[in-house]
């Protein structure tokens, strides 16, 4: 089977005070964009189901294409990232260009949530993943969700060992295949050209 894994598209700013909750941002225009596009670059390949993870603006991403294929996504609630429960969303670019500590955490490939176990993270990760491939034989699935699922995965496959060891754009896909005999294979990472003028 293949995976497509799609990372979510542009979101909104939050940052809320102590106490307000977690961030859960819609998508921001451009990120509605993004969604756009990268549904109809998927619109003229086969995908037999959508899986979108929890967040808000994993779950938007993944309506443009549902809407264009008439498949209702799937929310799964065990493929949730690892900054659930933060108060804040800030994107990565802004990050970097404040010079936040956050983005120096993000450079150095460590997450920046304080108390976040990377191999705990990625054990609950593939575990899940996992057992997705192993109930769908055959099938292509198009999986929207962030950065870090993305990264724990893919690092699983190809055995990296920092926690979030690139950067995927908004809206890049990641292709991988399993095989049935347990074998998994990277056959493309961060795939962007379907956004390249969406994206800086």
């Amino acid at each position: 089977m293949e995976l497509l894994f799609v990372r979510h598209a542009l979101p909104e700013r939050v940052e809320g005070a102590e106490g307000d909750g977690p961030a859960d941002p819609p998508l921001a225009p451009r990120g509605r964009e993004q969604a756009r596009a990268v549904a109809g670059w998927l619109a003229g390949e086969k995908v037999d189901g959508i899986i979108a993870g929890p967040s808000r603006r994993a779950r938007e991403t993944a309506q443009p294409l549902a809407e264009g294929l008439g498949l209702g996504p799937v929310v799964d609630q065990d493929l949730a990232e690892f900054d659930v429960g933060a108060s804040y969303y800030v994107p990565f670019e802004e990050l970097k260009a404040l010079g936040d500590e956050r983005w120096e955490a993000f450079a150095r490939g460590d997450f920046y949530i304080p108390d976040v176990d990377p191999v705990a993270f990625r054990h609950r990760i593939v575990g899940r993943i996992e057992e997705i491939v192993a109930a769908n034989p055959g099938k292509r699935l198009a999986l929207f969700t962030n950065a870090g699922i993305i990264c724990a995965y893919t690092g699983h496959v190809l055995h990296q060992t920092t926690p979030l060891w690139f950067g995927p754009a908004y809206t890049s896909i990641t292709r991988v295949a399993a095989a049935r005999d347990g074998r998994r294979g990277v056959v493309s990472l961060n795939e962007t050209g379907h956004v390249r003028d969406l994206l800086g």
